[in-house]
Order: C-alpha cells, then sequence, then structure tokens
C-alpha cells in the first residue's frame, strides 16, 4: 500500500490572519503552512501524521507503506522540503503541484491525480489530509489497514461531530450499522437534510482497481471548486460506482478546508487540554449485582422475566494510562501465593479456578475484536485493570457478569466509545459472549441486561426479536415505592451449580412439560408487571411463590438441592413470598411484616445462612455509584 500525504492548499483566511494579528503571539508562524503549524503537544501538525504512517524503515513483514508521498504547492514547496529533509522523509517523493494562489490550485482530486500518474503509482492508496488537527494522536493504522483489506471496496473515515460542530460544515455520510457500507455520502447539507452525526474527513482508502474513477471524476467536473473530496466521494458513492465502507476514530478532527486564527487557537486548546486531562484522572466504574424477581430461568428458553438491581452488592473496576498494558490480580479472588501447599489444596477445593482475572482479559480481548469488526479504530494507549468486588461466589447474584460489565464500562470511557457505537442492547449481547465464546460459562441475557440498563428492567425474550434483531424488548420499570425486598445466602453454596440440570436438553428436545413451563414463567412475569404497575404487592408476592412452584416442578428438588429447599422452607414459615434469584445457592423474597422480617432474619442466621434486607440500585437517584 502508499500513502499519500495531501498539503496542497493554500491556508488564505489562516495565514491573512495571522499575519495581521496585532498582540505579536503569532508573529513567528508568518507565512507558515497550516500543516507545519504547532499542533496537540507542541508538535507540528504534519509531524504527527508521519510519525503515524512512517514505517518504511521497519523490517518488510511489519511494513505498513512501501512508500509516502507529500503533495504540496510552489508557494510553500521550499517550507516542505526543508521539513522533509529535517524529519528523514524523502524528499524526492514530495511533489509540487505547480500552484501559487488559491486562484490557480489544481483541487484535491487533481493533487491526488497528479501524485498517481507522475510517479505512475499502480497499488492501493491511503490519502490523508497531513494539515488536519487530530485530537488522538496515537490511533493504531494498521487497524485501519485490516478493516479496508476485510471489505471489498473503498474505505472512508468517519468521526463523530462534537457537540459545538455543525452538520452543513463538514461533508456527512450514512452508514449502515450492519455491512458498515456508506449509504450516502452529503457534502455540507442543509439542516435536517440527514439526521447522521457522522462527518467524513480526508482520509481514504483506494483499491487500485478504482484508481481509473479519480480521472472519471475529472473529466466530469473540470470546475476547480468541484474538485474537492467531499464532492468526488458524494459522486462515487451515490453514483453506486464502487461499493465505499466506513470506519470511526472515535476522536475528533478540525482545521479542515480554509480557517481562520480563532479555529486554530480554539481546537488547539480544546484538544490540548483534553490530553492534559485524560492520563492523570483513573477510570472507575461500577455494575451491581442483580436479583430474578420473576421469571427467571425463562430467559435462556425464549422466555420473559423481570430483574433488578441491588446496591449491596456490587463489582468495581479501576483503569489507569500506563505505558505497558497490565491486568492487577486482585489479593484475594486471584491468589499467586499460599501458605502452604495444603492451603493451595483447600482454597482450590472450594473457591475452584474461576478467578476475575481472566474476566477482565477475556473482555479486553472481545472488545478489541468487536472494535475491528465494526469499524472503530482505536488508539494505541496502554492501560492498567485493577477489580474488586464484595459480590458472593456461587450463589446466583451474577458477579461474573458484573466484573465484565464494569470492565467494559471503563474500556468505553477510554476509547471514547459511545451507546452508538456499542448500543445497550448490543452490550448486554457483548457481556454474554465474553462469558459463553471466551470462558465457556454457562450464562443466559438476563443478568447482563439489567446490569447494562441497571434498576428494575422487565425483559421479553421473545424468539422472533431474538432472531430478527438479536436482542429482545428491555423496558424499565417504576421503582418507586418498591415493597421490602430481602436476601438469603448459603455459607457454603457446594449444591447450587447443579440447578439447570437436563432442562435445557428436554427444551431442545420439545419436552411438552418444559416447553408449557417457560410459557408459564413468561405469562406469570406478565402478571408481575402488572402488579409493578398497580403496586399489588400482595398479588407480587403470590406471584413469586407461584414461580418457585413452578421452577421446583420442571427441575425436580433433587436438582435444586436441599441448601435452597431448607431456605425457601424456612422463609415460608414466616409466611414471606420466596423464589430463587438465580442460578441456586439463594433465595429472594418479599416481606410486608416488619416483625415478621426481624425474626425471619434471626431464624436464617441461626440456620447458618447470610441475611440482608435489598437495597434497591435506581441509577435515576443522585448520589448513587
Amino acid at each position: 500500500m502508499i500513502c499519500i500525504l495531501l498539503v496542497a492548499g493554500h491556508g488564505t483566511i489562516l495565514e491573512t490572519q495571522i499575519k495581521s494579528d496585532v498582540t505579536g503571539l503569532y508573529a513567528h508562524l508568518t507565512g507558515v503552512p497550516k500543516a507545519l503549524l504547532p499542533g496537540v503537544g507542541g508538535k507540528k501538525i504534519l509531524d504527527f501524521w508521519w510519525e503515524t504512517v512512517n514505517t518504511i524503515s521497519l523490517s518488510p513483514s511489519r511494513q505498513l507503506f512501501s512508500e509516502v508521498y507529500l503533495v504540496t504547492n510552489a508557494d510553500k514547496y521550499k517550507h516542505y522540503e526543508r521539513w522533509a529533509t529535517a524529519n528523514d522523509f524523502p524528499v524526492e517523493n514530495v511533489v509540487n503541484d505547480g500552484s501559487t494562489t488559491l486562484d490557480d490550485r489544481l483541487g484535491a482530486v487533481a493533487d491526488l491525480e497528479l501524485a498517481i500518474r507522475s510517479r505512475q503509482l499502480q497499488d492501493d492508496i491511503m490519502v490523508i489530509a497531513g494539515d488536519m488537527l487530530c485530537a488522538d494522536q496515537n490511533f493504531d493504522i494498521a487497524q485501519v489497514i485490516r478493516f479496508f483489506r476485510s471489505k471489498p471496496g473503498e474505505l472512508a473515515i468517519y468521526y463523530e461531530l462534537e457537540s459545538g460542530e455543525k452538520s452543513y460544515s463538514r461533508g456527512i455520510v450514512e452508514v449502515c450499522p450492519n455491512t458498515h457500507r456508506v449509504m450516502r455520502f452529503l457534502e455540507k447539507p442543509q439542516e435536517g437534510v440527514s439526521a447522521s452525526r457522522l462527518a467524513s474527513v480526508v482520509f481514504y482508502c483506494l483499491r487500485k482497481e478504482s484508481l481509473p474513477h479519480i480521472s472519471e471524476f475529472l473529466v466530469q467536473h473540470p470546475d476547480v471548486n468541484d474538485r474537492t473530496f467531499g464532492k468526488f466521494w458524494e459522486w462515487l458513492i451515490n453514483k453506486e460506482k464502487v461499493p465505499v465502507y466506513g470506519m470511526k476514530l472515535p476522536t475528533g478532527f478540525q482545521l479542515i478546508g480554509q480557517v481562520g486564527l480563532s479555529d486554530y487557537t480554539k481546537w488547539l486548546a480544546h484538544y490540548s487540554s483534553k490530553q492534559q486531562l485524560s492520563p492523570s484522572k483513573p477510570i472507575t466504574c461500577r455494575s451491581y449485582a442483580r436479583v430474578g424477581l420473576m421469571g427467571n430461568p425463562s430467559d435462556g428458553f425464549n422466555g420473559k422475566t423481570i430483574a433488578m438491581t441491588i446496591a449491596n452488592f456490587w463489582a468495581e473496576v479501576t483503569l489507569m494510562e500506563s505505558q505497558a498494558l497490565v491486568l492487577l490480580p486482585h489479593p484475594l479472588n486471584d491468589p499467586t501465593e499460599f501458605g502452604s501447599l495444603q492451603d493451595l489444596f483447600r482454597i482450590s477445593r472450594k473457591e475452584g479456578y474461576l478467578g476475575g482475572l481472566r474476566l477482565l482479559q477475556a473482555t479486553c480481548k472481545k472488545f478489541y475484536q468487536f472494535c475491528s469488526e465494526q469499524g472503530i479504530a482505536l488508539s494505541k494507549q496502554n492501560f492498567t485493570l485493577k477489580y474488586d468486588t464484595n459480590i458472593p461466589r456461587q450463589v446466583g447474584l451474577a458477579g461474573s457478569s458484573a466484573i465484565v460489565s464494569a470492565t467494559l464500562k471503563c474500556l468505553m470511557k477510554f476509547y471514547n466509545i459511545t451507546d452508538n457505537d456499542l448500543p445497550k442492547p448490543v452490550r448486554a449481547n457483548f457481556i454474554l459472549n465474553v462469558e459463553t465464546d471466551e470462558l465457556f460459562i454457562t450464562a443466559g441475557l438476563q443478568d447482563r441486561v439489567v446490569q447494562v440498563y441497571e434498576g428494575l428492567v422487565y425483559m421479553d425474550f421473545n424468539k422472533q426479536l431474538m432472531d430478527e434483531r438479536g436482542y429482545g424488548e428491555y423496558i424499565p420499570l417504576d421503582m418507586n415505592d418498591l415493597p421490602l425486598f430481602w436476601l438469603a445466602y448459603l455459607g457454603d453454596p457446594s449444591d447450587s451449580g447443579r440447578i439447570h440440570s437436563n432442562v435445557r436438553q428436554r427444551w431442545l428436545n420439545g419436552d411438552s412439560a418444559v416447553v408449557e413451563a417457560m410459557i408459564s414463567f413468561a405469562e406469570l412475569t406478565d402478571q408481575a408487571r402488572t402488579a409493578f404497575q398497580c403496586k399489588d404487592w400482595p398479588r407480587l408476592a403470590q406471584l413469586m411463590d407461584e414461580n418457585f412452584e413452578l421452577r421446583r416442578s420442571v427441575y425436580t428438588e433433587d436438582c435444586l438441592g436441599p441448601g435452597n429447599l431448607k431456605m425457601v422452607q424456612l422463609a415460608r414459615q414466616f409466611e414471606s413470598a420466596v423464589k430463587l434469584p438465580g442460578s441456586g445457592g439463594a433465595v429472594v423474597g418479599l416481606c410486608m411484616d416488619q416483625e415478621r422480617l426481624v425474626e425471619m432474619k434471626r431464624a436464617f442466621q441461626e440456620a447458618g445462612c447470610v441475611f440482608c434486607v435489598i437495597v434497591p440500585y435506581d441509577p435515576s437517584v443522585q448520589g448513587q455509584n
């Protein structure tokens, strides 16, 4: 592949305003081309682009470009010749287009065609405007090339406009979220023409087979004002000459085209301040344990459920920028030092090998894979990840997915990945795939959905919805004036892992008892949703008991295990509604009698269980982490 950096523009407005500035602050920049002005971190704008694409000196196996060319004009040629000499850029690769003023310019597309024709280039081309200011000076150019190679067409880089930017000032692309194909290109559209906030910049990849389209375009557009890349891509895409795909850089671009001194100073200060703030400030995110209040375990069987996040238990992940990428083991959950071989034996027998470190690693791996496949080029920043959690293990409170969810939140913030890039329903699928595909953990969607949406959530995993779009219908419910829920779990949940038994295989085989049970779980969930809406807590308590009895009938008492059955029996002695909140090892209940709640708590504690009153986690309440 060959890279061509375009710096042939005539920065008339910016040059004029620098020259006429009365403060004297910019006198040393008089006559300096826009691409050679100081950029973020004090480097020249062009320095950043040259560092990004300069792999020629590396071994052949690591080279991304066989040659890099620079196209400038006659007016500024000496500036770039001097820059090339000082920066180990091959001076013979500086192409002079012969123009000296804005009026006799060739136009950006003609400058590209000149480089191709004069140097007889016959290879794939990456073309970049070398005078753009980029907020992120360390994105992975190799990831861009890999994405381009994976698609049967051209590639246009885009970014999401920042809040102060107007869509009518940029070339706007409309990108299919599934195929990543650019469906429309609108050169500086009027307001209201497109809802897209995705802006294209002069950063493209072209296959060698498509280079003749450049000459064809120039023949059809003799006016230099039409020879912009915006017009070229509008022509290429809207005429359906070849398929064009889009890749997002989660960063900002500025100083595009004719800009003034105020633009330069504003965006330079803006990006510089962002860069200075990001390395020193750790990112900390929490995800919360959840209790299944109705319908579980039908989420894995196209059923319906209601679940709630609880503030009592949480997983917290902290990300700090660092020189190397480091995953820190948790001192309790990822032990690497033991008192003795007997100590190792006892810990391993009781807790297994399911520490959180592998969850961090699998999430990072899946995140990079997801972004690469979704056409998002990440920066090459490194980080250190550490985690903490107080969610009790092996009692079905979604402790593993909470760690994955919190890790994903940190990665999204660090790399500026938005909800548009990774919407909540897709995020839940992502978390599930980390556990099932990467770590082979048996799991369903309910936990991941409620931990992404947070609060009290009604979930419908209807088969048609799941097949058509990959996710169900997820509806947050009102959390005001909830009844008193409680939670109890086994001190030694040794039998909780047996909960699912052979029910899934029976369901896949069309076993009528299992199929009808899953339909009944869904019906109970719809009735519970009505009870929540009407604040009918006696009815909700009745439905919770029915949910457990239905589960007992399908899974059998042998499968549920004596520990779970003992907790259910104990709760019913105090006339409390009770059911399993997850896969086993814990029970969740609804109690409307405060005196009996105190007595029940004492009874559970005397039976060797941990008992607590649930504190619902409501994401809309201020002050909650």
